[in-house]
């Protein structure tokens, strides 16, 4: 059905590029409101309020389009789906109806969060947020390294005495390491702070001795010998650094607090909890 309606739209907006020439309507009485019927299908009103909000819900490629052109398709297109709506009118089954209903629930939810959302995300809140993570935080190492990793101990060993006896790590890594992505560089894996590897892998990177060879250490991967290469302490993010970031996790929050607040406080009982789950999937009971 959606996709119906997108070539619908299409197909209407399309239609006002092929005639420009079709002049909109000027009215010689008072000004238009939202309340002004551009058009009626069999006594349906399509006002010029349900222009203005079909042309808003339009992708920006298609409000670029000249004010003539989205005129004319957009009111086509309102035309085209009232006569659609009243040919099936007695016709909805009962998915339709609880579509819909579904729909609705689900806009109308979408507002109420909306200037919850706009309301809290402040720079007040952004600075606060920003402090508040920082404020005690210690300073975090950084680690540059490159690993060997390999499918099995024993080779993990054989290698290791290699290196042991002069043999080059980047060349080893080329060779023989099964994580191609870094292998083709040496085994090099840059620049990372803790929590970006495996714990086994992280673990031995920390106790690891800054251009000596440590492992063979075992993860889900295989065994991997690993050399860090230097350390140093990572620079604090800026506040700008990290907007977006913070503004996700105020945004978050917000939305959290509000719905447990307008939860709690409705009167909410659930006689059907206890019910079957797999019942969701019952398609049938529909049409009963």
């Amino acid at each position: 059905m959606a996709k119906a309606m997108r070539f619908l739209a299409g197909a209407a907006l399309m239609a006002g590029l092929v005639m420009p020439g079709m002049a909109t309507k000027v009215w010689a009485e008072d000004a238009p409101t939202a309340d002004t019927v551009v058009a009626t299908v069999n006594g349906t009103t399509i006002t010029l309020g349900h222009m203005i909000v079909a042309r808003d819900a339009l992708p920006e490629q298609y409000k670029a389009l000249p004010a003539d052109v989205l005129f004319k398709g957009i009111l086509d297109q309102l035309v085209q789906q009232t006569a659609l709506e009243q040919s099936m009118e007695g016709k909805l089954n009962r998915h339709d109806t609880l579509r819909l209903e579904n729909d609705k629930r689900g806009y109308v939810s979408s507002r109420a969060l909306e200037a919850v959302v706009l309301s809290a995300v402040t720079d007040e809140a952004l600075q606060a947020a920003y402090e508040a993570r920082f404020k005690d935080a210690a300073p975090q190492t950084e680690y540059n390294a490159a690993h060997i990793l390999v499918a099995d101990e024993a080779k993990a060993k054989e290698l290791l005495a290699e290196l042991e006896a002069g043999a080059d790590f980047a060349e080893l890594a080329k060779v023989h390491s099964t994580d191609t992505g870094s292998g083709a560089v040496g085994g090099d894996l840059g620049w990372f702070g803790l929590g970006m590897m495996v714990k086994p892998f992280e673990e031995a990177v920390v106790a690891a001795e800054v251009g000596k060879v440590a492992g063979p250490v075992q993860s889900d991967f295989g065994f991997h010998l690993i050399l860090v290469k230097e350390t140093r302490i990572a620079a604090q993010p800026t506040l700008d650094d990290i907007r977006d970031e913070l503004a996700a996790e105020i945004e978050q929050q917000a939305i959290e607090t509000h719905v447990t607040e307008v939860t709690e406080a409705a009167t909410v009982e659930t006689p059907g909890a206890g019910l079957d789950p797999a019942l969701l999937s019952d398609l049938t009971l529909l049409g009963k």
